[in-house]
């Protein structure tokens, strides 16, 4: 009978055999997979395990760690499961119709943040666009760093709209952030100091060999570039300018290879690239673009 299957199973116990279970079936992180999941189903933290080993846990919770497992040793996150995810700084919720923020994103927080801090210095208040807003990760990190930011989150999904406000709330900056429904820019008027985004970019025919916690559970919708990876930057190159405030800029996300092609793009719509920025693992990441005069 295993530690899942008994009444009174010790704390210390239940997270031994659910780090071997994951163990067992190649998961990269088993230990910090293993603690965060029973964290979560027992509600006691890293310190309890420590202090209280022999903490007795009950069969019906020891057997929902036992689906809850079962569940992450079939490809689906841990964060998906627990259904939110830390991301610079901020907690976010997770839904289906939404793409789990990833580190290297915050790549692209980092870029926005000076440009972004030097508007507010000359003008007061500052106003962006996120296109492709998603759960708000980056619209919303931002607004926790500049309290005189302004931020429209836009999103072809309604529902990744509903996560992006209810994230907004959670993280108290829904009095400076609006959701939009619009098919890129198809619905959006105005004009902002910086237009952001981390469009699909992911080429189509490279979609079935993606990670199964990624292939199975973020949105096809947030990950498809088209043929070439490159199909949305190809409309944010076009439609920008006439969003842009004098002296805007324009922040992306990118593939690890496709800086020179994004960089291409731009530049025959008249924009020079003026800053990049690198991610964790060291690749050029996230670009920041300034419309040029054009002839």
């Amino acid at each position: 009978m295993s530690a899942m299957e008994k009444d009174g199973t010790r704390l210390a116990d239940l997270h031994k055999e659910a780090r071997l279970r994951l163990l067992k079936t190649q998961i990269e992180t088993p230990d910090l997979d293993a603690r965060l999941l029973v964290e979560w189903v027992t509600g006691c933290d890293r310190l309890e395990v420590i202090r209280n080993p022999a903490h007795a846990i009950d069969s019906q919770t020891a057997e929902r760690l036992h689906t809850i497992l079962a569940r992450r040793i079939n490809g689906e996150s841990v964060h998906r499961i627990i259904g939110r995810r830390a991301f610079h700084g901020i907690e976010l919720g997770l839904s289906p119709d939404t793409l789990e923020p990833r580190p290297d994103t915050e790549a692209l927080v980092e870029l926005a943040i000076p440009f972004l801090r030097q508007r507010i210095e000359e003008q007061g208040v500052s106003d962006l666009i996120d296109l492709g807003t998603g759960t708000g990760a980056i619209a919303l990190a931002l607004l926790d760093q500049l309290r005189q930011l302004r931020a429209v989150g836009v999103d072809i999904s309604t529902g990744a709209l509903d996560t992006a406000r209810d994230n907004a709330q959670l993280n108290n900056v829904s009095d400076r952030f609006a959701g939009l429904h619009s098919d890129w820019f198809s619905n959006v008027s105005g004009s902002f100091d910086m237009i952001i985004s981390n469009p699909p970019y992911i080429p189509t025919a490279d979609l079935q060999g993606l990670q199964t916690e990624v292939a199975r559970h973020d949105p096809v919708k947030a990950l498809d570039g088209g043929p070439d990876g490159l199909a949305p930057y190809r409309i944010i190159a076009r439609q920008s300018r006439r969003c842009l405030r004098q002296g805007g800029a324009v922040a992306l996300e990118v593939g690890a290879e496709q800086r020179s092609d994004v960089e291409a793009i731009f530049s025959r719509e008249s924009f020079a690239l003026v800053t990049v920025q690198k991610d964790i693992g060291g690749h050029e990441r996230a670009l920041l673009f300034t419309p040029m005069e054009k002839d």
